[in-house]
Formats: structure tokens, C-alpha cells, sequence
């Protein structure tokens, strides 16, 4: 089974959410389709910028930590490097 860390964003430079799961695309349309109240719905926060795929749950659980642990500038310059034209991999991942 693959566990996953992953970055959403509203727009690009703008707000930015880290989490982590066992079911990227379930997680990311719940983000978009505003399943449950929280920072991402308050904030429109549902476009994929970033993912990573991790062995373990723990390990997907302390990267996001480590990630939320960043300031903005760090989660955005990084989230520019990875993904420079911020495209959302997303449909192509739901496939």
C-alpha cells in the first residue's frame, strides 16, 4: 500500500495546504468537492501542486509535518521548483 504527502494550493503563490493519506485521489476530490468544513474549504484550497509517495503512513505523516513546519516563502519556492507552471497533475492521476 502507498501513503502519500502532498501540497494543494487556491491559485498559484497563493494559500497552501500539506496533508497526507493513504488515497490521494479520494483525499484531493474531497478537497474539491468541499466534503468537510476546515481550512481547505474556508480557503478554496483544492488544486494538486505536489505529491510524494512514501512506504509507511509514519513517513508520509512526518514529512507533511515537516513540510507545515516550513514558513510560506520555503512551501512556495518549493512548490515552484517541483512544479513550475503549478500544473494539477490530478486528472491525470484519477485517469
Amino acid at each position: 500500500m502507498a501513503f502519500f504527502t502532498y501540497i494543494v494550493a487556491n491559485r498559484r503563490n497563493g494559500t497552501l495546504y500539506a496533508g497526507s493519506t493513504d488515497n490521494l485521489i479520494k483525499r484531493i476530490n474531497g478537497h474539491r468537492e468541499k466534503r468537510r468544513d476546515g481550512f481547505t474549504t474556508r480557503y478554496g484550497v483544492a488544486i494538486l501542486v505536489w505529491f510524494e509517495v512514501h512506504e509507511t503512513r509514519q513517513a508520509a505523516f512526518r514529512r507533511e509535518r515537516q513540510i507545515k513546519e516550513w514558513k510560506r516563502g520555503w512551501k512556495l519556492e518549493f512548490s515552484e521548483r517541483q512544479n513550475p507552471g503549478w500544473a494539477d497533475p490530478f486528472d491525470t492521476l484519477a485517469g
